[in-house]
Order: C-alpha cells, then structure tokens, then sequence
C-alpha cells in the first residue's frame, strides 16, 4: 500500500509539473510564468537609470540623461554611436512592443497565437508587406549605404540590449505569450515603416465603389460621390498660383471604362479615423512675434503608447520630439532651427486591377500578349501546426490579393494591387535629415527622399518661415484614374509617370499668416494634376482655419484651447435643421425630455454634456436608414461621407435613397427619417440611462486605452474623461485619438511643450507606464526639456553612461 501511495504521489507530482510548465491554448505555462525567480514578478521595477553599461560596436562613449519623466536626453559623439543608443534604449524601455509590432507587419502572429491569426497573416502577407520592406531594403543597399549603415546600428543596438537579458528579465508579455525576443535586423526596421505605411495609407475604395457604380449607375454616383464637396477649404490655400507647374497632366486614355465585377468581401482597412491636425502660425500672426509650430496625429490609444519621446544630440545636430519604437530619429518634432510635424494626406496611392491567367496561371494577358507570373511562396509558421504554405502570384501592377486561393472565386482571374508603398524607396532618411536640417532649403531637401505614405509635412524655423508640403511620390494619373476597378491587360491603365517632386502641392509663408491641415482635400479644382481619395476629412479643417481667420494673432495658450476644442461642427450643421424639419407631435414624454436636452445643447462635446450622445446615438441611425440600399449581402459597398449626407439630406430631402428599403409600401423622406432615427435613438438612451445611470458623454463615449493585447484589461486604462470625438479637433473617440500634442514655439533655441497618452515605459508594472493619461485628458502639457549641452540640470534625475565593450 506504501508504494501505491508513493508511485500515486509520483504521478500527481510528474502531472502538477507538465502542466504548470505546457502551453494550454493561450494560457501561458504557469510554472514559468508565477515562478518568483524569473516570471512576472520579475516585471514590477522600473528600469534602471543610472549607471554604466557597455556596448559591443560604439565608438566612444555615449551619456543619456534622464528626466522627471523618464525622457531619455541622448548625447553621442557621432551619429553611428547615437543611431545605436537610440536602438538600445527603444529596446531598454518597449522591447516587446518594438518586436510584437514588426510581427504584425509581417503577418507572422500565427507563431504567437497560433491558428486563429492564419486568416490575418495571409491578409499581410498577400498586401505585400513583406515584399514592400524588402524593396526598401534593396533601395538603400543600391542608392543609400549611409543610411542603411544607420538602420544596421540601430538593430545592433537593440540586440545588444537583448543579449543583455536573462529570461527573467523579459517583458511580461513574452511571459504571457511563453515566447522568446529574436535578434533586430534592418528589415525589422522597414517593415515597421511599412505598417506606418499601411496605417496612413492603405485605404482604398477601387472595389466598393466599382459595386457601387455597377448597382446604381454613374450619375447617382457622381452625385452620392462627388470629388469635391459644395465647401472646400484645402489645405493649400485657393488663390494659390500654379502657373509654375509645366508638367501636362496624364491624358485620357481611348478607353477607360471600369471592370464592373463584383466582390463580396474585401480585405481589412486601417482606422479611417487614422489622421492629425497640424498648423503653424508666422511671427505677424504670432503674439511674441516668433512662428509657432503644433502637431496631434490621430491614432489609436494603446498602451504602451505607439509613441516614445527621446532627445537625439550629436556635436552636429541636436534633434527632440516624438519617436516610433523600430523607427530612427525624431518623427514629429524640433531642433535648434526648425520644427516639423505630419499629418495623413490621404491620397490616392492604391489602384486595383483585374489580371487574367492563363491555364496553369504561369501568365497574364497584357497589351495583347502574355506576360509571365512571379510566384512568392509565403511560408507561414503556426504555433502547434504545421506551416501553411502560400503562393502569391506577382504582375508588374504588383501582388494578386484575390484570387481563387483567397477571397475569390475566378479560377483564372484575381485582382492585383498597385501600391506605391511597394516601391522601396528611403523614407527613413527624411527624418534623418529632417533631424539635422537648419532651414526651408533643408526641409524641402529632406522631403525628397519621402514615397509614401502621403504626409502633410508642416514647418517653422527660427528665421521666420513657415511652410506646408504635401509630400509624397505620387502618379500622375489621368482624371478618374483609380477610382474603380482597371483592366489590368490594357497599358493605357498602368501609372504612366509621375508627378515631380517640386511640383506637389505647397505653399510656404502664405499671405494670410498661418498654414494647417487635418486631412481634408489638399487643393482646389484649379491644381493641374488628378486628385482624389474617398475620405477626406470636411469638419475639423473648417473649424481649425474659421479660428485662426477670427483674430490677429495668437498665442501658445491659444494653441493649446485648440487642441482642446470640442466643438461639433457637424452636429452643428445638421441638428438646428432636424429639429426645424421633425415632426414632433408624436413624442412621447420621455422622447420629449430627450427632444429638449437636444435643443438646449450648445454643440460642444464635453463629458457632462448629454447632447453629443443624443447626436451620436440620432445621427448613426439616421445614417444607417438612409443608406440601407447599401447593405446587400455578399457584395463589398461603401456608402456616401458624413458630409454628402449631411448635405444631400438638407437638400435633396425626397430624393429615392431616402426611401428605406425594408418599408416599400411607404415613400420617406428626410424629415420622415429624422423621426424615424430620433425614437429609435430616444429608445436606445433610455436603456444606456438604465445600465450606466445617466448617458453624459463621459460614460456615454468610455474612452479608453487598450493594452496592444486587448485581452488585457488589468493592463488597460478605462473610462478616462475626455471630450471630443470623430470629426472634432480634440478626436478623441472611444479609442483612437491625438496620440502626441505638441507645440513649439520658435525661440532662439526653441521652446516646447507635449504628452501624449501613455508613459514612457513598456512595463505594466512601472509607474512611467500610463502616468501621463490623466494630464491629457486634462488639457495639460509638460514643458520639453531641451538640454542644449551634456550637462545635468535641475529636471535630471538620473544619468547613465554607455561605453564601447572591451574585446576581450
């Protein structure tokens, strides 16, 4: 009987050990990861600060200093030591968010999660990512040796800083996810460019709308999709001259019809809310009489947050702002004679083609004859599978995304997208030089080396300038061209050249002192060359150049009510004509307190305001019910923007889309609708009021940041109390919004103030983790510490030196 108990203890021990040490689905192997010695334990300090650490590679020794917030004030002798300090401190502080984001370019998750990221990896892989980030890389081996130099010494950097670690020491994240840090390369690096790519550009309509087109014809389209609204006020101011440009704009092709195929499901977009504002004032419209430069990009609110703030200093240049982990250099910030920040372009920059196989899909019909097929096996590792293998077929438009193999069902035709993100390029050398650069010449210089994606660089320097560019390589195509689905066999569809360069849109030191963008329509009807994209921004821009055409000049305080403003033009210019228009005799009492909540609002979305959850709630219905034709199964559609609704709404009241389609014994107009809407909404409120306790906008919206795994609550930060909301200054919806404010005025050396929401550390456990949420929900802005020597002041409070590693 002794034994039998020793042999069952045997077993129960032998048990309790392969479980607390095996992967259960995606529960993490709990051995390893409560182990007190080296599981999450190990992640409640802070990173250390102080003291000396060597690094294999540098050429002398490199001093960073800390600030009260934990900003790294880097001092290097040479910019190969400094690119590798940067690398080795990004890792040092957002290791498992530098590496997991660059997996995600890859489409490599299934060798973390397993098979459930198959479909999303095929998706990355099949848009090219892969091969977009290879191209860059082949560009700079080819054109720029110097630069990839700098790219190699940022991997170096932070494999140094991974060689440094025990598995104790990895972030808790791996412990979770019980996988392991792999060495840096530049590749790394351009794939992390690449999904910048995606993220501001890779939005596109070609196919919705030739669905759309096919279903209701093109004069209904061209009204409910229009390439300019009634009210444009474009980024490049209106009385600009282009009398300069030479360069014809592409001729009309013999024949440019669409291929009106049809497709029932599209691959995935990035946030359409993905934008910024950005503006600068001259010293004539500044209160201190020096130009004062801001910028908010819009993205998602993660922790950590998508951006790390460093200061980069060599003996030559002497750069601070706003970095992206996996990125080199400072992306939107300033140096001693310039600031500069970015906001999406959103241009066209994605075309589709149908591309016709023959038998063995060996080759595609073009101008008449054949051409033949590259072939791309992608080679997908799963976690606890075997690999999946697949064949991506190449044309010269690019990368066949839908074919029978995915998406689609044509045995020997597939759609191939033409993408300038694929096209390499050295985008990374424009904010090297953007980081050096003293003056207009430079900027302007800098910008050359920029493909994609398209980016509204604004600009101010201490010399008085201001400038704005729409930068970008950008085809010049004939009118209409990329608007729906080509003919991918006829030459006349391809991209014929290009605009040059110093023919994009810009305008620098414009008459009426100021310049500013927040993603509208770059230029009015009088620019010589095609534009379009089907998502420009039409409510913030009004707002944010209606301000700065109210009064002479302005200060940074100013500045900051602006990025703070929650005025809701849209709402604005719909409500008044709802409740004009509405019928309200039918209102039962409680849709009647909800009818004089909405009355009494004043259009501001604060959070203890009622009135933007009634619209969010009135408007999304009514939104939905006038465009309900375009819920048709199995076929990808897009419906009309915010502002042609609006628009089509007050003018165009009986028009036929105002009839619902599941009512067709009935004819509704507008004003129908708005009732229709507002109950529903009424309905719908009163249940939030019963679950939440009232529907301010504060509890209505729950803004919140979401840890980059969202199936991490304790890791999250909930209910933060923000106004604002889509199509308003402060953007700020449930969980996207300004990811980075910024503003600089320009001093003699310049000045800065900054958050964003975040911390500047990875680790959940750190007090420097989310520590600067509740200050920007606030408004509030830290003062920049621009150190302009390798001296401690008074904010320092910790330094660290890292030295060359001995040879031995």
């Amino acid at each position: 009987m002794k034994y039998a108990k020793l042999l069952l203890s045997l077993v129960l021990t032998i048990g309790i050990f392969y479980a607390l040490n095996t992967k259960f689905g995606t529960i993490p192997p709990l051995g390893k990861f409560l182990n007190p010695t080296s599981g999450i334990w190990q992640n409640e300090t802070d990173e250390t600060i102080t003291g000396d650490i060597a690094i294999p590679g540098l050429k002398d020794k490199v001093t960073v200093h800390y600030d009260e917030y934990m900003i790294p004030h880097v001092f290097a002798q040479n910019e190969h030591d400094l690119y590798k300090a940067q690398g080795y401190l990004t890792a040092k502080h957002r290791l498992w968010q530098l590496e997991f984001q660059t997996h995600a370019a890859a489409g490599r998750l299934s060798e973390i999660f397993g098979e459930g990221a198959l479909n999303y990896d095929r998706t990355e892989r099949r848009r090219g990512m892969g091969y977009g980030a290879d191209n860059a890389i082949k560009y700079m081996e080819q054109y720029d040796t110097e630069t990839l130099s700098y790219v190699q010494d940022y991997a170096d950097g932070v494999n140094a800083y991974i060689d440094q670690l025990d598995s104790k020491d990895y972030p808790v994240e791996y412990k979770l996810l019980d996988y392991t840090p792999e060495a840096w390369s530049p590749k790394k690096t351009a794939l992390l460019l690449m999904y910048m790519t995606k993220m501001l550009a890779g939005g596109d309509d070609d196919l919705e709308y030739t669905n759309v087109l096919r279903l209701i014809g093109q004069k209904n389209f061209d009204l409910l999709f229009p390439d300019f609204f009634d009210s444009t006020d474009p980024v490049i101011p209106k009385e600009t001259d282009w009398s300069f440009i030479d360069v014809p704009q592409t001729e009309l092709p013999a024949s440019k019809a669409a291929v009106l195929d049809t497709i029932a499901e599209s691959i995935e977009k990035p946030n359409p809310d993905n934008g910024s504002n950005n503006w600068a004032v001259s010293g004539v419209k500044s209160a201190t009489g020096n130009p004062i430069l801001a910028n908010d990009p819009h993205l998602s609110l993660n922790l950590p947050a998508i951006w790390f703030v460093m200061q980069l200093s060599t003996p030559k240049h002497n750069a601070f702002g706003a970095t992206i982990p996996g990125a080199l250099s400072v992306i939107s910030g300033f140096n001693q004679y310039i600031a500069w920040g970015e906001t999406n372009a959103t241009r066209d920059v994605i075309d589709w083609y149908k591309v016709e196989f023959n038998a063995n899909r060996t080759q595609y019909k073009y101008d008449g004859g054949w051409k033949d097929v590259t072939l791309r096996v992608e080679d997908i590792r799963i976690r606890g599978k075997e690999n999946y293998k697949d064949s991506v077929l190449y044309t010269h438009h690019g990368p066949v995304v839908f074919d029978k193999n995915f998406k689609g069902d044509n045995e020997l035709a597939g759609y191939a997208m033409r993408w300038i993100g694929h096209d390499g390029g050295n985008n990374q050398r424009t904010f090297i030089e953007l980081n050096k650069a003293k003056n207009y010449d430079d900027y302007v210089s800098a910008l050359q080396y920029w493909n994609a994606p398209a980016q509204n660089f604004v600009f101010a320097s201490t010399e008085g300038d201001i400038a704005l560019w729409i930068q970008g390589k950008f085809a010049n195509k004939w009118e209409g061209q990329g608007k729906f689905l080509m003919d991918g066999s006829n030459p006349e569809n391809d991209w014929q050249s290009y605009i040059p360069q110093a023919f994009n849109a810009h305008t620098k030191n414009p008459e009426r002192g100021f310049v500013s963008s927040a993603n509208q329509h770059p230029v009015d009807e009088n620019y010589p060359f095609y534009v379009f994209n089907d998502g420009y921004e039409t409510y913030r821009n009004r707002v944010i150049n209606d301000v700065f055409n109210s009064k002479d000049t302005f200060s940074v305080q100013d500045f900051k009510d602006l990025h703070n403003n929650n005025y809701n033009l849209k709402a604005a210019e719909l409500v008044p004509y709802m409740l004009t228009h509405m019928d309200a005799s039918s209102l039962s009492e409680a849709e009647k307190a909800v009818y004089e909540d909405i009355k009494a609002w004043n259009f501001n979305n604060d959070i203890d305001e009622v009135g933007p959850s009634i619209w969010r709630q009135w408007y999304g219905r009514l939104y939905n019910m006038t465009w309900d034709e375009f819920d048709v199964e199995d076929t990808a559609l897009d419906a009309p923007t915010t502002y042609q609704t609006i628009y089509l709404l007050k003018n165009h009241g009986d028009h036929e889309y105002m009839d619902m389609v599941e009512t067709e014994d009935t004819t509704e107009t507008a004003k129908d609708l708005f009732l229709l809407a507002f109950k529903e909404a009424a309905e719908r409120l009163m249940e939030i009021k019963e679950e939440k306790g009232d529907y301010t906008w504060l509890k209505y919206k729950a803004t919140y940041a979401g840890h980059l795994l969202q199936a991490l609550p304790a890791f999250s930060r909930f209910d933060i109390p923000i106004g604002g909301d889509r199509n308003i200054v402060n953007a700020t919806s449930e969980n996207h919004g300004p990811s980075w404010r910024m503003i600089v005025e320009m001093t003699t050396p310049p000045t800065a103030i900054g958050i964003y929401p975040g911390g500047q550390s990875g680790n959940p456990g750190s007090q420097y983790y989310d520590n600067f949420i509740d200050d920007w929900a606030a408004g509030n802005y830290y003062n920049l510490n621009f150190l302009q020597s390798n001296t401690v002041t008074d904010a320092i409070i910790g330094t660290q030196t890292l030295t060359p590693a001995s040879n031995d």
